[in-house]
């Protein structure tokens, strides 16, 4: 079952840094060039602890325990003194509406993967060996895990609704708000708690950090195996409730790079229509979200965009439940099937992308429609991933807002 604990959580000390200039974006999507923003805007910027630069004499996971440790002692970063449950809040604007996210902040037990926690989308090695190197040096969490669960009753929706004890609030590079508030009461830490019995968690996004989590605690239990209901049994996430409609699914669409003439190559494969679209729309995402199932927009070098649609046999081979999935059909039937020589870059920004074309640095960008939760949830039922990157939620969650320590 889904075990949740409060945790005396790790917050940045607001009378001695402005939490805009601190906080940062997940590591996953930091480019270089942010990285070095934020670098410039505090000496104090999580990013140097989440995501950090080698330098000359030591490598990033040895700065990052470093400056984490020197946070703590100059109390720039301050340990709360009593077990808390924490509210996050976002204020949000995306298309011209207005939207809040909420979602409550705890630790959760760790349990195998497919037991009341599961995963939805592939991982790579990579970034698991990254994050991994950060837990070892730092002993602590430092960016959150996004995770979604149903409830119907909505007890702990309730309680985060009406939170007044503001902590900390931080404007994201978006403009939209993320407020923290803290929860001390005991009787609506036990409601909270009675709630999640039961309930499966499902992983929105953080796939890497929570199997970096479970790997960790295999390596702590094989050093401490005396040590009972340790640190490194939970994982700090942000738990947030599907009925309360707070967050965005976006699809991230594919950049290909392939030798490969793009246009013939689908005309000849003969499992796809295409027609070329007319100028005047205006959006292409919105066109692509209102066609029928497996139909992709697709902008090419020739500087004009047209509609495909995958009218081929059943991917049989695949399990069931990613036959007829967008994003499954577009990875199998058209990445794989038709430019064996590829490139992949991932973007949800469709103007940044047609930007790359046009300079011919790509050559296509297939855009999908977005993965419903309800797909989400029927496939990690099954223990079946879809293909890495097959979702985007909005907003992200800010790195630096919360941290919790692993040390005994």
């Amino acid at each position: 079952m889904a075990i949740l604990k409060p945790f005396k959580g790790i917050l940045y000390n607001s009378k001695k840094v402005k939490a805009d200039d601190v906080v940062c974006p997940p590591y996953d999507i930091i480019s270089d060039e942010l990285r070095d923003e934020l670098y410039r805007k505090s000496p104090f910027n999580i990013v140097r602890i989440d995501y950090g630069k080698n330098d000359e004499s030591s490598d990033k996971y040895a700065l990052a325990k470093f400056f984490f440790h020197k946070w703590l002692k100059e109390e720039i970063l301050i340990q709360d003194e009593t077990q808390c449950f924490y509210g996050y809040e976002v204020n949000y604007r995306y298309k011209n509406k207005d939207k809040i996210l909420r979602g409550l902040i705890a630790l959760v037990k760790l349990e195998e993967l497919g037991d009341f926690v599961y995963p939805h989308e592939q991982t790579y090695s990579k970034p698991k060996a990254d994050r991994l190197n950060l837990m070892r040096a730092c002993m602590a969490n430092t960016s959150l895990i996004f995770t979604i669960y149903r409830s119907k009753e909505k007890l702990t929706s309730k309680i985060l609704e009406e939170l007044e004890n503001l902590y900390i609030q931080a404007k994201d590079l978006d403009g939209n708000i993320h407020s923290i508030y803290k929860i001390s009461d005991e009787t609506k830490i036990k409601d909270i708690i009675e709630e999640f019995k039961g309930k499966p968690l499902f992983i929105a996004d953080g796939h890497h950090r929570y199997e970096v989590a479970l790997d960790f605690k295999r390596e702590m239990e094989s050093l401490y195996p005396e040590a009972e209901d340790a640190p490194w049994n939970y994982v700090l996430m942000f738990l947030s409730n599907i009925e309360d409609n707070g967050y965005l699914i976006l699809p991230t669409h594919r950049l290909l790079s392939t030798p490969y003439p793009v246009k013939e190559v689908i005309i000849n494969s003969q499992n796809f229509t295409i027609k070329q679209l007319d100028e005047n729309f205006t959006d292409i995402e919105e066109l692509v979200e209102n066609e029928e199932p497996l139909s992709f927009g697709v902008y090419l070098n020739d500087k004009k965009w047209y509609l495909i649609k995958y009218i081929g046999p059943s991917l049989d081979y695949l399990p069931e439940e990613l036959r007829n999935l967008d994003v499954s059909v577009l990875e199998e039937a058209v990445l794989k099937a038709l430019f064996p020589q590829r490139e992949i870059c991932y973007d949800i920004n469709i103007k940044k992308a047609m930007k790359l074309i046009d300079e011919n640095k790509c050559d296509a960008i297939f855009v999908l429609r977005s993965t419903k939760v309800e797909d989400i949830e029927r496939v990690a039922f099954k223990g079946i991933r879809m293909p890495p990157k097959s979702t985007y939620f909005y907003p992200k969650l800010l790195t630096g807002m919360i941290i919790n320590s692993l040390k005994i």
